[in-house]
């Protein structure tokens, strides 16, 4: 990916926006108050942003009659949500300075926040990105792994964006909050690989566990949490994957391949390593950019209206 345009940097908006971070932050927390899922759904926002062209805000656009966006894509259709959450965030800061901050960055701040009120490690992210024009449903489905993805596509995929096996084991460490759906375990319950039989990974008590929440025939967007502690970032959710108690197959994959064990192991024994480890990855992902037309949007759904001038020569 080529670089950004404009090198991002922290305190990008120190002069522009004063309060920009304040303002995410606090909206964050009342978002967490509210429903704690909030906070992770907010920062899976940013990974499903971040692969498809780069850190662009295009996961927030709707469609419109002639585009397609990303909203209805195989892996986020049902799945990606609270986006009025990140409408709140941009509410707020168009109140305080117009036209200043973008999407993108929004995007990039909820999900340090995210982490950082629920337990974890806080940062500095560097910002500066613009909102892209446009979003396609085609590019997110060519990309972005099912939740049914083995260990070594998901490294043939992070290394596409320059991203190490340390990388794809730390930021997987996203699941350390939130839930899931049951769709998208019905295939590890009850047929592995068109065996008809469950995966054999998974740890049996942990299994009926599973069985009763997602039955055969059960309502499939019944959702379980990601790990023993879901509402906390800590690093709980590689001490599961280690005793075969990982939600998804995309992620007890990353404990049965050999070339993901040692970092899962490592990181169940060493929280203050898997947080380091995080915030590198969350830094180098957030630096994903194409070289593209962008925007400072006035709302996160939509692009702004361009002249009649403007779109006839574009």
């Amino acid at each position: 990916m080529a670089a950004a345009v404009e090198p991002l940097r922290p305190g990008f908006y120190s002069e522009t926006c004063p309060p920009a971070e304040l303002i995410v932050r606090d909206v964050m927390k009342k978002a967490l108050s509210r429903e704690p899922r909030n906070v992770a759904s907010v920062m899976r926002l940013q990974f499903h942003d971040c692969f498809v062209n780069g850190c662009d805000g295009s996961v927030l656009l709707d469609d419109t009659p002639d585009m397609l966006g990303e909203k209805l894509a195989l892996s986020n259709i049902n799945s990606l949500r609270s986006f009025e959450v990140v409408d709140e965030v941009k509410e707020a800061l168009e109140a305080a300075c117009p036209g200043i901050v973008s999407c993108a960055d929004i995007l990039v701040l909820a999900a340090r926040d995210a982490v950082a009120l629920t337990g974890g490690p806080d940062w500095k992210v560097r910002l500066g990105r613009k909102d892209s024009l446009t979003a396609s449903q085609e590019d997110s489905d060519n990309i972005m792994p099912s939740p049914r993805a083995n260990a070594t596509s998901l490294i043939n995929l992070f290394n596409q964006f320059n991203l190490s096996v340390k990388d794809l084991v730390a930021l997987s460490g996203s699941h350390s909050i939130g839930e899931a759906r049951c769709f998208s375990i019905m295939f590890r319950l009850y047929n592995q690989s068109g065996s008809g039989k469950p995966d054999p990974a998974i740890e049996p008590t942990f299994r009926e566990k599973l069985d009763k929440l997602c039955p055969v025939g059960g309502y499939e967007n019944v959702t379980g949490p990601l790990d023993a502690t879901p509402i906390v970032f800590d690093n709980q959710y590689f001490r599961d994957l280690v005793v075969g108690k990982g939600f998804l197959n995309s992620d007890q994959t990353l404990f049965t391949s050999s070339r993901t064990r040692p970092y899962v192991r490592q990181f169940s024994e060493d929280k203050d390593e898997f947080f380091r480890a995080f915030v590198e990855g969350m830094l180098k992902m957030g630096d994903l950019q194409i070289e593209q037309p962008g925007e400072i949007r006035t709302n996160c759904r939509v692009a702004n209206s361009r002249p009649v001038a403007v779109l006839m020569e574009s």
